[in-house]
């Protein structure tokens, strides 16, 4: 690393190895380059040493590149994706009982949140999830269909198991009308 002194005549490099010396004293042809050359290479050899020794790539490895999510309100992925993002969270966060019961009544139509409440009486689990758990991660795929969209959500519970559920939503109110292993068409 250099640094530079302003004495007031003279430039000054205080080089890596705590010497100081004129940038230009002995040297022909005003070194300021050489020495710029020099402070280059070391810093090169610098490098290299902290690569070869792993040294920098930890840190650029665990700390990633930054992130985006994106989607419209229109949409009918995107308002599923938003919808399990919030009922994972609600789900999981102390207290959140009360914005789970807000979402499904904001997201789900009122005959399927019927159903969905007989269905979790009968299986002592959480209809939306299928499960009794909670899921680690989550995926919303678009499965297509003409008169309504079918998302694909797989819930990833651990490293090897995933469950995938298909979701029905109307494209007019954009409201899920069914969750099931299988879509309300069989697919």
């Amino acid at each position: 690393m250099t640094t530079r002194e302003n004495t007031g005549t003279t430039d000054m490099t205080n080089d890596l190895d705590g010497r100081t010396s004129p940038t230009g004293a002995g040297r022909a042809g005003g070194s300021r380059s050489s020495a710029r050359l020099r402070t280059t290479r070391r810093t090169a050899a610098a490098a290299a040493l902290a690569l070869a020794l792993g040294l920098g790539v930890t840190a650029q490895a665990s700390a990633g590149g930054p992130r985006s999510v994106s989607g419209k309100s229109s949409d009918n992925i995107t308002r599923v994706a938003d919808f399990y993002g919030a009922y994972i969270d609600a789900v999981t966060d102390e207290g959140g009982g009360d914005l789970a019961d807000a979402l499904r009544k904001h997201y789900l139509t009122p005959a399927f949140q019927k159903e969905l409440n007989a269905w979790e009486e009968a299986n002592h689990a959480d209809g939306v999830l299928r499960a009794q758990n909670v899921p680690l991660a989550w995926k919303v795929t678009d499965n297509g269909t003409a008169d309504h969209t079918e998302a694909v959500v797989t819930l990833t519970w651990s490293k090897n198991t995933t469950t995938r559920l298909v979701v029905d939503v109307t494209r007019g109110s954009h409201k899920i009308f069914h969750i099931g292993a299988k879509g309300v068409e069989g697919s």
